[in-house]
């Protein structure tokens, strides 16, 4: 392009020399065709002086004053001959002679043909360079014009493969569907012709989609009270609940996950008691998953989501507006089958950014990709408004994809008040990652805002590089009326302790006045010098790009008196983007793939493992009035041990003996050499006692 700029300035000079020389072929051409009135001027004084002249040869004696009279009129070369005297023969001969001067009219004419001449041809010359400029400039357009179809074309073609990449996953999840209801419709019916066991129960009726998936076959007994549906069972257990709240609002502040707990548990029968074990430990070992499992790997869950619309959650949480969440027990319908433990394993879904980082020689380049990895663990929570569940003081989750993707993790909550987990993962292919996470909830009154606290580590094997960063701030809007969404919002600043180098990257928070595209994140790499060499940019519901910057310059408009800094990118290249969610995920909980594997029975696990937790194995199931019994159980439990855990620091103290507080049984304090503060790190030996089934250190806490 630059040439063909060259091109057309030297053309617009061709032509505006040819203008030149058209303008002066125009005067040159007016002037010769004008009359001479200097030749014409010099022919009438000899013509006079001729005339003088001849009057004098003419004059004779015999000649009379008319004869002269006649003789003196004016004669001009346009003039007839007139008749003269006989007398005179030798007038003719005289006129003869006399003709007007031509010599300088005849060279006027060659100069001006010569002048004209070499005009025509100047102007051909001048005109024949111009008509060259013009061709070779054309050919320089023809050609990028060319080189930019390419370009197009080629993007049309990576954009058609993408989508016929995301077509043929959707085509063969709707297969694997398709196969997987017709064997569950041919386990229905081939157990429909069993003859089977009949357990009778005395407990509050639940639907009997739930129990036909868990494949329990129940017989319920002709009362009125086991016919209670389940929307009537759900609102009377909340308005009990809100009384409580009401009621106890003062009792929250001293008390930690003690707020609105009732002693239902005490009115549970033995019967009813019993199946909840019966139920719990069934689960435990997988009886009830076989038809909610393909390839080892389930695709759905046991039951739908339920249905919160009869639900007031200001009722339940406006006693609590400023407080701590984590304190206040939630009835399960408002939670996901997940708890906080597994939702820090959801976020490997992408791992496969870190085993393309793995391989990367460029520290930059590696940079993009873990700043890409950091914005796709926001994704699967675009529409995850529910809560995931409060793991246990001492509960573990074991996430094992050695087979699949390379690397496998373990995650074990270290503190309960404040709320603290610590995870570590080991990769095959080139990296680890381990973070210790604190969480703090606060209810605003019209949102609720959730703040992580803590680092994330990732270190890759190959070059040392090691990586350090934190979370944003999630809040969920429109508690009191509207629906529920959720928002991500804040800084995150990634340091590459290794080189120094940076990236920081901004999630804007969404704005109902604002134009910019809702969700949206941009990011600077920069080098240890403060050079600026990527811009990040996407949304971390959808996909993310990096754009490698080949030109900055200063510009204007900055805030607070500070100079806009402007950069020129090549074309952005795509970094990551979203799976698509699995088909009905709406109905279970818009669970990503992995998320639906999570919570699946695994053999072998510990027996602190997140897997084997009761409530929310009854939860899944969509047996709510259980799970919730159940929940209240395990809290009571934990409330006890913390309380025996206290008496034994009080007569250790009153003693005088120095007692430690309660370790974690896989992980141990340090402290951060990146930040000088206290945390959790794995200390190893899960995976070797995993290997011996070897549980012997494992409290008792389910």
């Amino acid at each position: 392009m630059d040439k063909c700029a060259e091109e057309l300035a030297r053309c617009q000079s061709s032509l505006t020399e040819l203008s030149r020389l058209l303008q002066s072929l125009e005067i040159l051409q007016r002037t010769q065709s004008a009359p001479n009135f200097i030749d014409m001027q010099a022919n009438c004084v000899e013509l006079s002086k001729k005339e003088k002249r001849l009057n004098r040869r003419w004059r004779t004696k015999s000649v009379g004053k008319d004869a002269k009279f006649q003789l003196q009129v004016p004669l001009s070369a346009s003039m007839s001959p007139v008749r003269l005297h006989s007398s005179n023969p030798n007038l003719c001969a005289e006129l003869v002679d006399f003709q007007p001067p031509v010599s300088s009219r005849l060279t006027d004419s060659v100069e001006y043909a010569s002048d004209y001449i070499k005009l025509q041809e100047e102007f051909c010359t001048i005109a024949q360079k111009a008509h060259s400029l013009l061709k070779s400039a054309f050919n320089t357009v023809a050609i990028e014009k060319e080189k930019i179809k390419q370009i197009l074309s080629e993007q049309d073609q990576s954009d058609q493969s993408v989508q016929i990449n995301s077509l043929r996953k959707s085509l063969s999840l709707a297969l694997s569907q398709n196969a997987e209801l017709r064997s569950r419709l041919n386990r229905i019916h081939s157990e429909s012709i069993l003859t089977e066991q009949v357990v009778s129960v005395n407990i509050i009726a639940t639907p009997d989609e739930a129990v036909e998936q868990m494949g329990i076959p129940l017989t319920q007994q002709a009362s009125n009270e086991s016919r209670l549906s389940m929307s009537e069972s759900v609102s009377e257990f909340f308005d009990a609940q809100e009384v409580l709240l009401s009621a106890s609002s003062s009792e929250n502040e001293g008390s930690d996950d003690e707020s609105y707990v009732s002693d239902v548990s005490d009115n549970i029968s033995e019967d009813n008691a019993s199946v909840t074990d019966n139920v719990s430990r069934q689960m435990a070992n997988g009886d009830f998953a076989g038809s909610s499992f393909r390839n080892g790997r389930r695709i759905c869950l046991p039951a739908p989501c339920p249905d919160t619309s009869n639900i007031n959650l200001w009722n339940i949480l406006r006693n609590n507006i400023g407080k701590d969440l984590s304190k206040v027990s939630m009835p399960v319908e408002l939670n996901e089958p997940l708890n906080t433990l597994q939702r820090m394993c959801e976020e490997l879904e992408y791992s496969e950014l870190l085993d393309r980082a793995a391989c990367c020689d460029s520290a930059l380049d590696q940079m993009c990709l873990v700043a890409a990895f950091s914005v796709s663990s926001y994704s699967t929570t675009v529409h995850r408004t529910a809560k995931p569940f409060n793991p246990l003081l001492g509960e573990t989750y074991e996430l094992d994809r050695l087979e699949e993707y390379g690397y496998r993790s373990i995650s074990e909550q270290v503190s309960h008040h404040p709320p603290a987990a610590a995870h570590h993962v080991a990769s095959q292919r080139g990296w680890t990652l381990w973070q210790h996470i604190t969480i703090d909830s606060k209810f605003r009154g019209k949102y609720i805002s959730v703040m992580p606290f803590g680092n994330i580590h990732l270190q890759f094997h190959s070059n040392g590089n090691h990586y350090v960063w934190s979370k944003v701030t999630s809040t969920v809007h429109n508690i009191i009326v509207g629906k529920l969404w959720i928002d991500q919002s804040g800084d995150i600043d990634i340091v590459n302790t290794t080189t120094k180098d940076t990236c920081h990257l901004k999630f804007s928070p969404y704005s109902y006045f604002s134009r910019e595209v809702p969700r949206k994140v941009t990011g600077v790499v920069e080098d240890r010098e403060g050079a600026a060499h990527y811009i990040l940019s996407g949304t971390w519901d959808n996909k993310m790009e990096s754009a490698k910057i080949v030109e900055s310059s200063q510009g204007c408009g900055g805030s607070e008196g500070k100079q806009k800094t402007v950069y020129q990118t090549l074309q952005p290249k795509l970094l990551w983007k979203k799976y698509p969610l699995p088909e009905n995920a709406e109905n279970m909980h818009f669970f990503s793939s992995l998320a639906l594997t999570l919570n699946e029975p695994e053999e072998g696990v510990a027996p602190t493992d997140s897997r084997l937790r009761p409530d929310q194995r009854l939860m899944e199931a969509g047996l709510w009035d259980e799970a919730n019994i159940e929940k209240q159980r395990l809290e009571e439990h934990q409330r006890l041990e913390r309380k025996r855990r206290e008496a034994q620091a009080n007569q250790a103290l009153d003693e005088g003996q120095d007692i430690e507080g309660y370790q974690p049984v896989w992980f141990e304090k340090r402290t951060d050499d990146c930040s000088g503060e206290s945390t959790y790190v794995y200390r190893g030996g899960y995976w070797e006692a995993k290997d011996r089934q070897d549980w012997s250190l494992c409290p008792e806490i389910f």
